[in-house]
């Protein structure tokens, strides 16, 4: 037998009491996917527990950030919290096509899409969601819903006074929250739900985990 490491699910945390729901259900959906898996689902903001909290109850673990760019809490926070512990962390969530489908599948027609993510400083972060609004047919303006960069409701606003008759917004957004809430009051004539109501995305980790895997030792149970 080989010992088989725990998964750490990093979401980012929030106060909406549907979106904890949803990634609750998310890291549910993954531990019911691969049975004996032992699955711990922790947060880098606003909720509890805390990464750095969970971190040392496990012997072994792989880290799978529930989160859709590279950023600054993938690459300080999460990095931080498992130093010196030797546990793999796996890329994002995003980008990856199975996100990118499930927007376009729950796109309707309109005349302009509004590609909406959170904000960010990162440069990477950045670059992701710019190609991943590149990917969308006919293309998609990108705005945010936090920081310095366009808003979502401006570039609706815009996007109707250069004649577009109907907008739809993409939103690039895992789970419901402030953010996906302010979505709903910009101006558009639709809105795709959160990603991790998609059956697909607990595939999507569990594929990131198992890449991951690959790459480390298994200890010997004896």
């Amino acid at each position: 037998m080989t010992h088989t490491p725990a998964l750490i699910a990093v979401a980012h945390g929030t106060r909406s009491p549907a979106g904890r729901r949803q990634i609750q259900e998310l890291a549910a959906a993954v531990a019911r996917r691969r049975p004996g898996l032992d699955v711990r689902l922790c947060y880098v903001d606003v909720q509890e527990p805390k990464v750095a909290d969970v971190v040392p109850d496990v012997d072994d673990a792989i880290v799978v950030p529930l989160l859709l760019s590279c950023g600054y809490h993938v690459r300080v926070d999460i990095a931080e919290a498992v130093a010196g512990t030797g546990f793999p962390v796996t890329g994002p969530l995003g980008p990856d096509p199975v996100l990118l489908d499930r927007m376009i599948r729950d796109l309707p027609d309109a005349d302009a899409v509004v590609l909406a993510a959170a904000g960010s400083s990162d440069p990477r972060w950045r670059a992701d969601v710019e190609a991943v609004a590149a990917r969308i047919p006919g293309g998609a303006t990108v705005a945010y819903t936090s920081g310095s960069g366009p808003r979502v409701a401006d570039e609706v606003a815009r996007l109707r006074a250069e004649g577009a008759r109907t907008v739809a917004i993409a939103a690039y957004l895992l789970a419901e929250g402030l953010f996906y809430r302010s979505l709903l009051s910009a101006g558009a004539d639709a809105v795709t739900p959160p990603l991790c109501h998609d059956p697909a995305v607990a595939d999507l980790v569990l594929r990131r985990y198992d890449a991951a895997a690959v790459f480390t030792t298994p200890v010997a149970a004896l």
